[in-house]
């Protein structure tokens, strides 16, 4: 490791990623704005690179920071999982859960989530679901699951259900590396009126989307709906189209390796919130809230 670099650097620049702005970011990680910008100026002179282009709205990552950035959450999440390890003995709960997932949390959370959950509590048997989001629902309030990690935002029975939200995850715009608004500070959605627009049908994206667009003056030019979100990211990535999608999703690079931008957005969009529901008929026994206890902690530090 370069002498001086730290591990707090590398969490400074991921939540300046992250958060957009030195502020937020500085708030976020509980330091002074100074300190946050003393910190990653040093990063920037041991890593011998630029990493942050400020704009009017905060500042933007250079592509060698979107490339450590991804390294560095890797490392951090490693560290933390080791001193998890250590810290925090294995729990002996015993039984069965039952978990309904939809279909986001199928792809981007629960490779992640699974093989931790059962290495913390290897005496229970957990048995995962995909569900929509109505089924999903149903099957809570029946009882028939003892947990749902479900998008939140997207939740029509909250007044019926408990439910919590651990993680939101910011929308902004995708678009290819080399597309002409790489170089514009400033992006509304008017902007985007002309560009085609490639749409995710997943998890009621498109609902969520069609609201937002409807909001504001502008009218989206779709030109391509899909369930594939490597559809997506590969299209986008090639200069067919852009989209607008959760950080949670966003992979910087294609199947075919070629690289994407995101950028955030001017109006406001609504965030996707990711968290766990649950029956309010149901007792939660201990060995469930020790579960969603760790669900809580894993989740909001996954992105």
């Amino acid at each position: 490791m370069p002498v001086g670099l730290s591990l707090r650097q590398m969490e400074y620049l991921v939540a300046v990623a992250e958060t957009g702005q030195i502020s937020r970011a500085a708030l976020r990680c509980s330091v002074s704005q100074s300190s946050m910008t003393i910190a990653l100026k040093k990063l920037e002179d041991i890593l011998g690179a630029k990493l942050l282009i400020r704009h009017a709205k905060g500042v933007a990552l250079t592509d060698v920071a979107e490339g450590f950035v991804m390294k560095s959450r890797h490392i951090l999440y490693d560290v933390e999982n080791a001193i998890e390890e250590i810290q925090s003995p294995v729990v002996e709960n015993k039984g069965v859960i039952s978990i309904g997932v939809t279909e986001t949390i199928s792809a981007y959370m629960l490779p992640c989530l699974l093989p931790k959950l059962k290495k913390q509590f290897p005496n229970i048997t957990f048995k995962v679901n995909e569900f929509n989001r109505g089924e999903l629902e149903r099957n809570l309030l029946e009882n028939r699951l003892d947990i749902g990690i479900i998008l939140v935002s997207n939740m029509q029975e909250k007044i019926n259900l408990n439910y919590e939200t651990i993680l939101r995850s910011e929308r902004k715009l995708w678009f290819s590396a080399d597309h002409p608004l790489l170089y514009q500070e400033n992006i509304c959605l008017t902007d985007l009126s002309n560009e085609s627009l490639i749409v995710l049908d997943m998890d009621e994206h498109t609902e969520t989307a069609n609201s937002f667009w409807q909001q504001s003056s502008a009218h989206p030019n779709i030109c391509f709906v899909t369930h594939s979100i490597e559809a997506v990211r590969s299209l986008v990535a090639m200069g067919q189209g852009i989209t607008i999608l959760s950080d949670l999703v966003f992979r910087q690079y294609s199947l075919e390796g070629r690289r994407l931008v995101r950028r955030s957005i001017n109006e406001i969009i609504p965030t996707m919130d990711i968290g766990c529901a649950w029956s309010q008929q149901a007792k939660l026994d201990p060995k469930l809230t020790t579960v969603i206890d760790y669900l809580r902690k894993q989740i909001s530090t996954i992105i």
